[in-house]
């Protein structure tokens, strides 16, 4: 059992926890949540003894392995997977120790270290090394590779499967999703389901935490909340929570001014006097219910493109290689405004070649290629954060792109990003990961693309932006294809699905339920087909379709609404402060004596006229509000 006894921790002497109690027992598998900043890495860091506590005791058994996932990753020249096998200490030092009894000839000990051996379950120790090195998508030839031939990504899938085959007692894992795609994700869900270890986990990815974990500690206003179920059962609970503050909150609010009216109305007046006093002394006892704040640091949407040219892009019988190896053949696509479209695929499969394709950023051999004259494409890829300028803050490179644009209108826009005050002006190079994506998009989103292309573009963003963005891509209007190993976003975002496998792009006909069986039925069979169509799924296909369909039009109808309703508050607004300037003059004292009797009828039937062009544009918005009310929510 992990417990926490009136603990503070703290990080450059801000504090993070305070006076915090906590049971976490053996076995549990426990996801960890709380706004950046709020302490989750320091939490890890604290129970693994590396931060120290200011106040309270940690209780942990003693006898507990504990893993977590390096940072950095030597460039060594050992093999993938002795690198793996070096995590556990145990297995090493006896095999160590094993070696020299042998050379030794010292039989006792021979027989007592492959007694131990085998208990630590040394001799499959290889086989499970080289399991989790497949599931987070090695291949066989990868095993005996060095680390050092291992690109930066890949070094963090090695230092995830070594703290996986540690044997470890307590797992503490922090974001271990990010780099990886798809099916490492799912792989990666069951072994966690499946592990005896107890398991803490930081993941901003809630289909995910939904999946494996069990209990909830957030970390919120300096405090640690435990709660049992999954993600989706917190935030339910939490909102409805967070209501029930909002509700109390203003209900005391009411309170407050009643009490602050009655005491300001008779205060001076000797017979009420007392009671006055009363409700002074009531006011002070009251305890504060603070305001319930939920609103999200992300507000933002794609600008309607300048043009939706249909089709967008073509290319049929279209091949690409990667590093002189052809990885796609005989690929025909069109895309179309409002097209949104899911990528699936094996890891190798080609998912990051087709985009690249698309992009443009690769080479097409053989075939054709259409471009609409007015394709404008967003290509986000994890190495566009590189070409961020890290000298440059985001209002820098905002500028860059559009030197005449006010740059209060620039901060505005950041803002929707939370690059908010000296953030904006902050150079970009210390920023971290999530902050260097979310510039990357906000760069990208300001130029108005009529075509998106994002590769993985949830690496690293925390669960609000993750909501925003598929907010954001809901209303965008242009065509869309999209890479994510986040399923929520998937879902949220793709109403189609394309199957990338045997170096062809095929439309999948299924779920991501039914991603998740087709690739557990290849990895045992070692299959790279699509599955077969059934009569079930082509009706599920056709629904989909339909749904499709139905889902865009009901969009269409929303933004036709949206817009008249923001272009009526924009006029409402300066009918309304016109009205009230002649108002204003009319109360004049020396209006009538100064103004003449034209001047001062003309203004009457501008003011009349003002009062009834407000009342039917009043009318008009209360049958908008009313008509997008009865508007379903879009799926």
């Amino acid at each position: 059992m992990i417990a926490l006894r009136h603990v503070t921790f703290a990080r450059a002497g801000r504090p993070l926890v305070v006076d915090a109690t906590v049971q976490l027992h053996a076995g549990w598998k426990v996801g960890v949540v709380g706004a950046n900043g709020s302490g989750k890495s320091s939490f890890f860091a604290f129970l693994a003894g590396e931060l120290p506590a200011e106040a309270g005791d940690l209780e942990l058994p003693a006898a507990w392995r504990i893993a977590r996932v390096a940072q950095e990753t030597p460039a060594l020249a050992d093999a993938a997977i002795d690198f793996v096998l070096d995590g556990d200490s145990e297995l090493r030092r006896v095999e160590g120790e094993l070696a020299a009894a042998e050379a030794a000839g010292d039989g006792e000990a021979i027989t007592h270290l492959h007694a131990r051996y085998g208990e630590i379950g040394g001799y499959s120790a290889r086989a499970r090394a080289a399991e989790v090195l497949h599931g987070l998508g090695f291949a066989e030839a990868d095993l005996s590779r060095p680390v050092a031939d291992f690109s930066g990504g890949w070094r963090v899938r090695l230092n995830l499967a070594r703290a996986l085959s540690g044997r470890a007692d307590l797992l503490l894992l922090d974001e271990p999703t990010n780099h990886l795609d798809l099916d490492a994700v799912l792989w990666l869900e069951q072994w966690l389901k499946n592990t005896p270890a107890t398991l803490l986990l930081i993941s901003h990815d809630r289909d995910f935490l939904d999946a494996v974990v069990g209990h909830i500690l957030a970390i919120e206003r300096q405090c640690l909340t435990l709660s049992s179920g999954a993600y989706s059962d917190y935030e339910r609970a939490r909102a409805a929570r967070l209501s029930s503050q909002q509700a109390a909150f203003a209900a005391q609010q009411r309170e407050i001014a009643h009490l602050n009216s009655y005491i300001e109305r008779f205060r001076a007046k000797a017979t009420k006097a007392r009671q006055a006093q009363s409700r002074i002394k009531m006011l002070e006892r009251m305890e504060t219910v603070a305001a319930a704040r939920v609103d999200s640091p992300f507000q933002f949407t794609f600008p309607a493109p300048s043009a939706l040219p249909d089709p967008l892009l073509t290319i049929e019988n279209a091949a690409a290689a990667y590093a002189g190896r052809p990885v796609l053949a005989d690929v025909s696509l069109t895309l179309r405004p409002g097209c949104r479209i899911g990528l699936l695929g094996r890891n190798g499969a080609g998912k990051s070649t087709l985009v690249k394709l698309l992009a443009a950023a690769l080479p097409q051999q053989g075939g054709e290629r259409k471009e609409a004259k007015a394709l404008r494409i967003g290509y986000f890829a994890q190495h566009q954060l590189e070409q961020l300028r890290p000298d440059e803050s985001p209002l820098q490179h905002l500028l860059r792109l559009e030197p005449t644009t006010p740059e209060q209108a620039l901060r505005d826009y950041l803002g929707g990003f939370d690059f908010r005050g000296d953030m904006a002006n902050r150079p970009v190079a210390p920023f971290s990961g999530g902050e260097k994506s979310r510039l990357a998009l906000a760069l990208l989103i300001r130029q108005k693309p009529n075509l998106l292309l994002l590769d993985e573009p949830t690496n690293h963003l925390d669960l609000d932006m993750r909501e925003a963005l598929g907010f954001a891509l809901q209303d965008y209007t242009g065509g869309m294809v999209i890479v994510s190993h986040d399923r929520h976003l998937l879902r949220t975002a793709a109403d189609e699905l394309l199957l990338v496998a045997a170096g062809g792009v095929a439309e999948f006909d299924g779920d991501l339920d039914d991603y998740a069986a087709w690739l557990a039925s290849r990895r045992s069979a070692d299959k790279t087909a699509p599955p077969a169509i059934t009569a079930e799924k082509a009706e599920r296909q056709q629904q989909r379709a339909a749904s499709k369909a139905d889902r865009q039009a009901l969009l269409a109808r929303r933004r036709t609404l949206v817009k008249e309703i923001e272009q009526l508050d924009k006029k409402l607004a300066g009918w309304q402060a016109e009205k009230t300037a002649l108002e204003s003059r009319f109360a004049a004292p020396d209006f009538y004596a100064t103004t003449s009797r034209a001047e001062n009828e003309a203004m009457h039937r501008q003011a009349a006229a003002l009062g009834q062009q407000i009342d039917t544009a009043e009318h008009r918005w209360l049958e908008l509000h009313e008509m997008l009310e009865t508007l379903p929510e879009p799926d």
